[in-house]
């Protein structure tokens, strides 16, 4: 089918694009980028209205829970969510049953993602760096890298060993490929459930110490210097922990850091012990880190957005604070918290905000998608205006743990275009 989109605002930061147009997609493929391109009856028209036209979204970190959680999530309902979140591209985390550990269950995960939706999500699997995630046995990387996985973590669970991440760190720079780091000292974390603070003692609960986090990513990034290594940290949460990754940048180490929406948006003054979708791992942290993390998405510190996407059964988190899992949903309220915290305070620009959730995380994997004549059409539709309410129980994932139900919001995404298919979740 041939598509063309009328009158959208194409913002694209690879190219410095942002203009209101006309884009003609022929097969799949851009065939022209113009204001009022002659309209023909084989195209199937479609006006934007001036909603934004942005290179599609990836999410960097989202558990799929599939093989052996289908109870929380499975590859359809997960990319449904991915969709109505306005994701053309999700990267699954390992930390399933059996583990992301071989190329057959990576090869397994594309395939199956190739038969929902009409494809219209890429599913880019992410494989363990050791064996079944136990930190202690390297996992053949290059041979998971050919079957397709993108990067290479142990999430869940940190690499604790320096000898086996040293030597991961070597082969991501031989490969070409980044390894992410759950970052934490599981002997200082111990059995922690919230950040630990003052919130914490009132509320009697074991804590989990900054130190725990700022540690390992300080030990990571002394590697990847003496490796020359490509190191993401993961849902980085405290203000030091910002500051490793600055400094690392001044000195032109390949170091990247994501951030995800609950952390810039909430605090650990949210946290309710009732309430066990305030709690997540890495916690909540103090209004410090927050603003710190804030201050290293305005400066481009903090290059990615990433949900964390982490769905949980009902009866899971109906457990008491100190049992229930950690991890909420996250894929369908990213782009309205971002625009509500980040764009309309005036921390980032629209734009800024597309390189945090399209560029910068498509370059870092080596899936960059331009909008451009020639290229492969892959877009993410936004309308920034629209105000909405957060309704749990209208997630399209299988799971509704998220402590947003009732916030109110602005911006959304209408639909994406990826693979050939239109999926428009707004009228």
């Amino acid at each position: 089918m041939n598509y063309l989109f009328q009158k959208g605002r194409l913002i694209d930061p690879s190219t410095n694009a942002d203009k209101i147009t006309d884009i003609l997609v022929v097969n799949g493929i851009i065939q022209k980028i113009s204001e009022n391109i002659s309209e023909d009856n084989s195209y199937i028209k479609i006006n934007l209205d001036q909603k934004i036209i942005a290179p599609g979204f990836i999410d960097l970190h989202v558990h799929l829970r599939e093989p052996g959680f289908e109870h929380k999530e499975t590859i359809e309902t997960g990319t449904l969510s991915a969709i109505f979140g306005g994701f053309t591209a999700v990267c699954c985390m390992p930390n399933t049953n059996p583990a992301i550990d071989n190329s057959q269950i990576a090869q397994n995960i594309i395939s199956k993602s190739k038969l929902v939706h009409k494809a219209i999500v890429d599913v880019h699997p992410i494989g363990a760096a050791t064996k079944n995630r136990e930190g202690k046995i390297l996992n053949n990387l290059s041979e998971l890298k050919n079957s397709g996985c993108i990067a290479f973590t142990d999430d869940g669970s940190p690499i604790s060993d320096d000898l086996i991440m040293e030597e991961i760190l070597i082969q991501s720079n031989n490969l070409n490929i980044p390894i992410i780091q759950h970052a934490e000292v599981p002997s200082l974390s111990k059995k922690g459930v919230m950040h630990k603070g003052k919130k914490s003692a009132e509320l009697n609960l074991e804590g989990i110490p900054r130190e725990s986090e700022d540690q390992m990513v300080l030990r990571d990034i002394q590697l990847a210097e003496k490796t020359k290594g490509k190191y993401h940290v993961a849902h980085i949460s405290t203000k030091d922990s910002v500051e490793y990754v600055r400094s690392a940048k001044s000195k032109k180490l390949n170091v990247t850091c994501e951030v995800t929406p609950h952390h810039f948006t909430l605090t650990d003054d949210f946290v309710k012990k009732e309430i066990t979708n305030t709690k997540m791992n890495p916690p909540l942290r103090s209004t410090i880190d927050r603003d710190a993390i804030i201050e290293g998405l305005r400066d481009g510190t903090i290059e990615v957005i990433a949900t964390d996407h982490a769905p949980h059964s009902a009866d899971e988190k109906a457990k008491k604070f100190e049992e229930a899992p950690f991890g909420i949903v996250g894929l369908e309220t990213a782009i309205g918290l971002t625009i509500t915290n980040l764009v309309e305070k005036g921390i980032i620009t629209l734009s800024q905000m597309i390189e945090k959730l399209s560029t910068n995380p498509r370059r870092i994997i080596n899936k960059n998608v331009k909008i451009e004549v020639g290229s492969k059409a892959c877009f993410t539709f936004i309308d920034p205006n629209i105000r909405w309410k957060v309704d749990s129980q209208k997630f399209k994932s299988k799971s509704k743990n998220t402590p947003f139900d009732n916030f109110e919001l602005q911006g959304k995404s209408v639909g994406i275009f990826n693979n050939g298919e239109l999926f428009m979740t707004v009228d």
